[in-house]
């Protein structure tokens, strides 16, 4: 092939695999996906679901960004890790399959998205997976399931299974919230659920090994086509472009890992898909951003646009943790060299046991404290407490904050994602690695509770600090900058609270041990300071090239081009209008499947 293509994809990740794999279904198409990682599908520590923590002391697998000082959380600078190989973090992530609500997805159209609604994303969800429904042995052990749709299969490549690694600790997560009045009654890919359930994962079903975009959408069969070229360990520099009546991008600049740099031409579009802190700092560097930023640094503006970079959201996470009971099981167990040496053992022999799953159970609960579900009453009361005053906000806020506050003050809408963890994630102040994060730091055994904030009023940034792109660019997310983030996971902190203090699972906690945190929160402000001392992203960043128009905050338009572009789309989770419930990779997933459509349609 030579060195021209219809298509250039930069990065080969999540969606960028998907973009691949379809358009080049058509023979007469030309795509080279360009990725600056290695192909490691088969590396144990990515293919193995149980390992995935010790994933993250490599910096061959991921990019370890880390945070500005976060002055809300004390001062602490967190990490964001990110995919750095042939499946991007499709490969890296902890493979949760959840599934955002259909009034968080019809919102993304009232923002100012024609034709961006739950009923024009939902044939996606099914396309890129297919679904293989829990054993009856699972059913059994988590309470029957009853919601689960057998039917909804789909067909995709993806595959979504449950792990065989459940045990007492989730039948008492479904218990509980039973005995809560949040018992799930609908299956969450519906696009409606309250209450708690069992979420699939990106498993492969019967061999139990992780399913990515790299093994679903660049099988053995998909890479021997001859209109597909992947260039790996090789980094874009900037987009090359020429101005017409719109910019048009000609092709783009690359670096290969021996320091060779040369320029490759597209012929009808370059398409960043390179996550929601490369993208813009390509678009950046290639002249597309705010003038000011650009012109400091010695770029030639090419676009003035100072959404390029900013509206970063993400799913804050507070962890804590509770010492269980001699019976109660914990993958804390692993920390002892012999017992971790049997479970390898048994997973490189059998593929079955403590490594072959995670054993997570989640669940959708709407706006709650100490007491409860809040009423709807008490939640207008905390919204006018914090939003009708305090700093003056842009007409383009006051908009994105009204419709985020009719999400949440829905009688049903989940606002916040409880994860059911079967061992530790402790936060320290700077950790070293993510690793670090899932080490027990005790010498007994715990589970954890992990709150996440769905929707978020806070807004971050990335920004690029040179014109090298081996400087990585600052990232900001602005953890609780807005007070109402702080309140809402104070109050989820109480909630956790409830759950604890509820039999069954309340029974599986030793009480002479002590918790991490080492307070509880029954106070709000303990509770805030649990928040502050125990916040974390869940990974889940998005929304820094969102699709929006350029008036209200936007950076790519309906058909995810480049404001001010003729040939620039952006398929990744920088796309993102409004931060989805729950994990977004499935959101990514059927984003990119779309893109694939909208660009098939356009050749014809």
């Amino acid at each position: 092939m030579s060195e021209s293509y219809d298509y250039i994809i930069v990065g080969g990740g999540t969606s960028g695999l998907v973009l691949a794999a379809r358009l080049t279904e058509d023979p007469t198409v030309s795509v080279l996906v360009i990725e600056a990682g290695a192909d490691k599908r088969k590396d144990p520590a990515l293919e193995t679901p149980g390992l995935v923590a010790g994933a993250y002391t490599d910096d061959s697998y991921t990019w370890p960004f880390r945070s500005t000082a976060q002055a809300e959380l004390n001062g602490r600078h967190l990490r964001q890790d990110t995919g750095r190989v042939l499946g991007g973090s499709s490969l890296t992530n902890f493979m949760m399959a959840m599934f955002p609500s259909r009034t968080n997805l019809d919102t993304w159209g009232k923002l100012g998205n024609s034709g961006w609604g739950y009923d024009d994303l939902a044939p996606y969800f099914q396309k890129f997976s297919t679904s293989h429904p829990p054993s009856e042995a699972i059913r059994k052990t988590l309470g029957g399931l009853a919601y689960y749709q057998d039917d909804m299969t789909g067909n995709g490549p993806v595959q979504l299974s449950f792990d065989d690694q459940y045990n007492v600790m989730n039948e008492n997560w479904f218990k509980t919230f039973a005995e809560l009045g949040l018992e799930m009654k609908t299956d969450p890919r519906t696009g409606r659920a309250t209450g708690a359930f069992q979420n699939s994962s990106t498993i492969e079903s019967g061999t139990n090994t992780r399913s990515s975009a790299v093994t679903a959408y660049y099988s053995d069969e998909i890479a021997r086509r001859p209109n597909l070229k992947v260039l790996l360990e090789t980094t874009v520099q900037k987009i090359s472009t020429r101005k017409d009546s719109l910019l048009v991008a000609e092709g783009v600049e690359v670096k290969n890992k021996d320091g060779n740099v040369s320029t490759i031409k597209a012929g009808k579009e370059v398409i960043l898909a390179a996550g929601t802190i490369r993208t813009p700092q390509l678009l950046e560097l290639s002249g597309i951003g705010d003038r000011d930023l650009l012109e400091s640094l010695g770029i030639e503006v090419k676009i003035d646009n100072p959404n390029v970079g900013e509206h970063m959201q993400d799913h804050l996470m507070t962890s804590q943790q509770f010492p269980v009971k001699k019976d109660i099981p914990s993958k804390d167990g692993l920390r002892d060299p012999a017992v971790f040496q049997s479970a390898f053992e048994q997973y490189a022999s059998a593929k079955q046991g403590p490594l072959a799953g995670m054993g997570t159970s989640v669940a959708y609960v709407p706006l709650a404290d100490r007491g409860g579900v809040m009423t709807v009453a008490d939640r207008k009361a905390m919204f006018d407490k914090y939003l009708t005053s305090g700093p003056a906000l842009s007409p383009v806020q006051k908009r994105e904050f009204k419709l985020i506050r009719e999400l949440l003050e829905a009688e049903k809408e989940p606002a916040i994602q409880y994860l059911c963890f079967p061992g530790s994630l402790t936060v320290t102040e700077h950790p070293d690695t993510l690793t670090d994060m899932f080490t027990s730091h005790t010498p007994y055994d715990c589970i954890g509770i992990l709150s996440l904030l769905n929707h978020p009023f806070s807004r971050g940034n990335v920004h690029i600090t040179s014109k090298d792109v081996s400087v990585p660019p600052t990232w900001n997310p602005n953890y609780c900058t807005h007070p109402l983030d702080l309140e809402m996971l104070a109050r989820t902190v109480g909630f956790v609270e409830k759950i604890v203090n509820t039999a069954p699972y309340k029974d599986m906690i030793d009480t002479e041990l002590k918790r991490l945190p080492d307070a509880t929160g029954d106070d709000l402000e303990v509770a805030k300071e649990i928040v502050r001392s125990r916040t974390v992203s869940c990974f889940h960043i998005a929304g820094t090239a969102r699709m929006l128009p350029v008036e209200l905050g936007g950076v790519v338009d309906e058909r995810l081009i480049v404001h001010g572009t003729s040939n620039i789309r952006v398929v990744d989770a920088s796309m993102i209008p409004l931060e989805p419930l729950g994990n977004i990779q499935t959101t990514v997933y059927a984003v990119a499947e779309r893109a694939a459509d909208f660009i098939k349609a356009q050749k014809v």
